[in-house]
């Protein structure tokens, strides 16, 4: 059962938990990461991404950036722009996008729960991709981003969760991409025994996303355990910074393809192609995002067209099944001849917090042809877990993404 314990948190100052809230590092490319420091010198970007106070000429993998990170971190503690909590407590984290608005609890999860299966993955991780997060969270002695996990709804954890937003926030703020961050601390013990117990019966817990945060987090743990062979399972290297959210709440986005060329054929050879696949129809209007599973909309010489496949053609296979799956085996492989869309460079994948104005963007500017998906669901993906399987790459694009600064675990 999945161990999910409180922490003594390191958090901003009131007065300053909107400035240094920042996206997580990995949304940004380092110029980006640049521009952003220095249009805001508080966001928690310079710790996350030390080498944006350095010259470009600096590796950004330096052993220097990471003693830049550690230090700026340590000083902004000192300086009272992040305080330390004195006991262990549980927060919740309410985050309100569009008018939509999903609840976790702050907390920490279990390395044990990680190896074990009880936390379960559904991506592949690539070992220089946690590298960075492992040399990082090292030198810090802190876990600086939470991972991002679901878990099949609990009315115990609900209630108290509804309890404690009756009281007035820590934070209270709307970050500049208009979403807005609210935080309690959820305090009394009667309540912290409570949402611990409630975890305790919960069978299976989910990385939504955050694989590669996770699995350095976890690799430190591990690093630890082996420089200090009597530990006692309580140290806090044992466990990692997380926001829990119940599955009712959460919204996955679609993750759209867009495709350079269409592989040698014409725009009409290809259509013929598509459409002795699938069912395809122009599309009429403005509702063009695909309405339901096994549906996709083809943008391709400046109009929107419909395709569908048939039910009875879709595999009980939780993997086989995923409309990103269907895509790739009818037609990006057989018909674009994209066999590997991890490593090929004719594909893209566009977030659908982009738009479908992006997919048509891209067709005018460096590719032939888009599809816009059908989104999976929060199901889909317990069920891939569950089967111990894997999801093929860019299957799910989750928002509102959770801010780093806001919680930090010291190690």
């Amino acid at each position: 059962m999945a161990v999910i314990r409180p922490f003594c948190a390191i958090r901003p100052s009131k007065e300053k938990a909107d400035k240094i809230a920042a996206l997580p590092y990995d949304v940004y490319n380092r110029r980006e990461a640049k521009e952003e420091v220095a249009k805001n010198p508080d966001s928690f970007l310079k710790i996350d991404r030390a080498e944006t106070q350095f010259e470009d000429s600096i590796d950004m993998y330096a052993k220097e950036v990471y003693q830049k990170a550690h230090d700026t971190l340590w000083e902004m503690v000192a300086d009272g722009s992040f305080v330390k909590e004195e006991m262990s407590c549980y927060y919740i984290y309410e985050l309100t996008m569009d008018g939509r608005t999903q609840t976790g609890i702050t907390a920490c999860a279990s390395i044990d729960d990680y190896e074990q299966g009880v936390i379960k993955k559904h991506e592949n991780t690539r070992a220089e991709k946690e590298q960075d997060r492992i040399c990082h969270v090292n030198r810090c002695n802190a876990q600086t981003g939470p991972i991002f996990l679901a878990y099949r709804s609990n009315p115990t954890i609900n209630a108290v969760v509804d309890v404690v937003k009756q009281k007035e926030p820590l934070y209270d703020f709307v970050s500049e991409d208009g979403i807005r961050h609210r935080v309690w601390r959820i305090s009394e013990q009667e309540q912290i025994q409570t949402v611990e117990s409630a975890f305790s019966s919960i069978g299976e817990i989910y990385i939504a996303d955050g694989h590669h945060r996770a699995a350095s987090a976890v690799r430190v743990g591990q690093m630890r355990r082996e420089a200090n062979p009597g530990y006692k399972n309580e140290e806090e290297f044992n466990y990692f910074l997380s926001v829990l959210f119940p599955d009712e709440q959460l919204m996955i986005m679609d993750y759209n393809r867009v495709v350079r060329d269409l592989n040698g054929m014409s725009e009409e050879a290809f259509f013929d192609k598509v459409s002795q696949i699938l069912q395809v129809e122009p599309i009429e209007g403005q509702k063009i995002k695909p309405g339901e599973k096994g549906e996709f909309s083809m943008y391709l010489a400046g109009n929107w067209y419909r395709c569908k496949i048939s039910p009875d053609e879709i595999p009980e296979d939780p993997v086989e099944g995923l409309d990103v799956s269907l895509l790739q085996k009818k037609l990006l492989a057989p018909v674009l001849g994209i066999q590997d869309p991890k490593t090929d460079s004719r594909i893209d994948f566009v977030g659908g917090i982009r738009g479908m104005e992006e997919l048509e963007r891209r067709c005018g500017t460096d590719c032939k042809v888009a599809f816009a998906m059908y989104p999976t669901s929060i199901q889909e993906l317990f069920a891939v877990a569950d089967a111990g399987k894997l999801m093929p790459p860019k299957s799910t694009w989750f928002e509102p993404k959770l801010r780093s600064g806001i919680f930090i675990h010291a190690l």
